[in-house]
């Protein structure tokens, strides 16, 4: 009877929300292995600009301590992701409990906004853009609203990396930013010069890791 049924009309309430929390647990556990991820390469990163500003090469250590602060903003921003993916999931845990005493879920503005802004992330944007949809057939949801991310001014960005910049640098130096930066009069040697090659190839790997990680 029960298979008849779901042939008839479809899954049940709760059918769909159990398979609505498998996806969102699933997208959770991808958001960890990303964060994951972009640490491991910050610390690796963060270790390098460490050796580059206390050699004096305050230069590269800045253009890479750059990747390490936008490294730091996307942990953080997958982070807030994750804890909203939480938050649909006990949504729908409630609209389960009610769906038992009605017989059906409920529109719920809660979850569309919370929805509305994981659509807008990468990572997850196909499989929330899915379920969305899903929801929508199922009431929960009126509508998708097309939010596009805030563009913020490019001098407000660069004000805001070069303080940040500053800062892991002033931290990754213990304090000592102001001794790296110190610039010797002396020629470089055949080997500084063989040296500084190996740290800009290093150094080059870092940021495009960072990047292919930070764009994916």
């Amino acid at each position: 009877m029960q298979s008849i049924n779901r042939f008839l009309y479809g899954p049940t309430p709760e059918e769909k929300v159990r398979a609505w929390q498998s996806k969102l647990r699933s997208e959770s556990r991808t958001l960890d292995r990303e964060m994951r991820q972009l640490d491991a390469s910050s610390k690796k990163a963060r270790t390098t600009v460490k050796q580059l500003a206390t050699k004096g090469d305050v230069k590269s250590a800045r253009i890479l301590a750059r990747e390490v602060v936008r490294c730091r903003k996307q942990i953080d921003q997958l982070s807030v992701s994750k804890a909203r993916l939480g938050s649909i999931g006990s949504q729908l845990q409630q609209q389960l409990a009610m769906a038992k005493v009605t017989g059906s879920l409920q529109k719920s503005t809660e979850i569309m906004k919370l929805s509305n802004s994981l659509i807008r992330l990468p990572q997850i944007n196909e499989t929330m853009r899915n379920l969305s949809m899903e929801m929508m057939k199922a009431g929960i949801m009126e509508e998708m609203m097309e939010d596009t991310l805030e563009v913020e001014d490019d001098e407000e960005l660069e004000e805001e990396a070069d303080a940040e910049v500053d800062k892991v640098l002033f931290e990754l130096t213990d304090g000592k930013l102001g001794q790296a930066g110190k610039v010797g009069t002396e020629l470089p040697s055949l080997d500084d010069k063989l040296e500084d090659q190996e740290t800009e190839r290093t150094m080059e790997e870092y940021r495009a890791q960072l990047n292919g990680l930070l764009s994916g």
